[in-house]
């Protein structure tokens, strides 16, 4: 977490996670894809917000959580082959371990710009996520989501809320740091 381009990631996205809690209140997380994994980087705790187990340096699976979900659906298309053959764990009654949900998922998280895992890796929580893309906007650097009490879940409402949050952050990010607001030359 310490390498620069994480810690870059991490500076470029705060103010983003800040928005985002803002508006929502909600716990926020920035992660991004090692391997088969999520792993958190940076997470504001939302004061009503449901207990999600998950600090920076946590990993978490890429098929059972909106974070993982939307780093998988704009990765590389081998990388979602080699999750399933790695087996898609069961951490709660509503886990997908279909591949073929899986796929579905992941291109209806492609359609949208964001993800949604509904109580598949904690029960009582969904999790709603969208990538930070890269500038050709081909590959996911990062995902951006909030977890939510699935009593409180407005899918609609936050979904567009974390896709602005994590294009926000994209564009932030890659901006030459001599064009960054706050910086010199910028």
């Amino acid at each position: 977490m310490r390498a620069p381009g994480r810690r870059g990631l991490i500076e470029a996205a705060r103010p983003f996670l800040e928005d985002l809690y803002e508006v929502t209140h909600e716990n926020v997380h920035l992660a991004v894809r090692d391997g088969h994994h999520a792993i958190y980087l940076d997470k504001i705790t939302g004061v009503r917000a449901v207990g999600a187990p998950a600090r920076a340096g946590d990993r978490l699976p890429l098929h059972a959580t909106g974070m993982g979900k939307a780093l998988l659906a704009f990765a590389r298309p081998e990388l979602a082959a080699e999750v399933v053959r790695a087996g898609l764990t069961r951490y709660t009654p509503h886990t997908l371990t279909s591949p073929e949900l899986l796929r579905r998922a992941l291109a209806r998280t492609r359609e949208r710009g964001f993800a949604v895992a509904v109580q598949e890796y904690s029960l009582g929580t969904v999790s709603v996520a969208a990538p930070v893309l890269s500038a050709d906007r081909r590959h996911a650097l990062a995902a951006i989501s909030v977890v939510v009490h699935s009593s409180r879940a407005n899918i609609d409402r936050l979904g567009p809320a974390v896709r602005t949050a994590a294009t926000g952050a994209a564009r932030h990010f890659s901006r030459p740091p001599g064009r960054r607001p706050g910086t010199r030359g910028g």
